[in-house]
């Protein structure tokens, strides 16, 4: 599957996510998207994170003395690196009891978002995942970090409300 089936798949289930959180919550949410899809074929791990661009670039102003601008009409180098930092230090993947190096392939912003792309290279099927994510914990505390998982045949979703950041997934 490719990234804009994968982008649009993404986009039908964050509207719906977020239609729910938008009627029964009566104040802010604060929430970021991360989708994991094993890739038998390239022999990779895909991850999409999305997050939305004003907390984004409000987390990252916390973290860095630069100007921050996600939009195309910033220095897209230079958003690239404090993306890529900000995020390879918030979210962590361990496959098979071994740490992975997420591999930063670029980002676009996307209305009201930022779609950050990463991969991981996993020769075998994943038999035992591992994610711990504290994406904009920094930020707010009501943030909720959604995971989307596709392996090995199988396809899951969890949701980690803060504090909580750890997630384990058994094939």
């Amino acid at each position: 599957m490719t990234f804009a089936a994968i982008k649009y798949m993404w986009a039908m289930a964050i509207f719906n996510v977020l239609m729910v959180y938008l009627v029964s919550m009566s104040h802010p949410y604060f929430i970021s998207m991360t989708d994991i899809r094993h890739n038998t074929k390239t022999k990779k791990v895909e991850v999409i994170v999305r997050i939305f661009t004003d907390d984004f670039e409000k987390t990252l102003r916390k973290n860095c003395t630069c100007k921050v601008d996600l939009s195309t009409k910033g220095d897209k180098a230079m958003m690239g690196k404090l993306i890529n930092n900000y995020i390879v230090q918030h979210l962590y993947l361990k496959i098979d009891e071994q740490d992975k190096t997420m591999s930063f392939k670029g980002y676009q912003q996307e209305e009201e978002s930022i779609w950050c792309y990463f991969e991981v290279d996993q020769e075998s099927k994943c038999n035992k995942l591992e994610v711990t994510n504290t994406l904009l914990h920094d930020y707010k505390e009501e943030q909720v970090n959604m995971i989307q998982i596709h392996a090995n045949g199988k396809d899951q979703t969890e949701k980690l409300d803060y504090p909580d950041s750890k997630l384990m997934v058994l094939y």
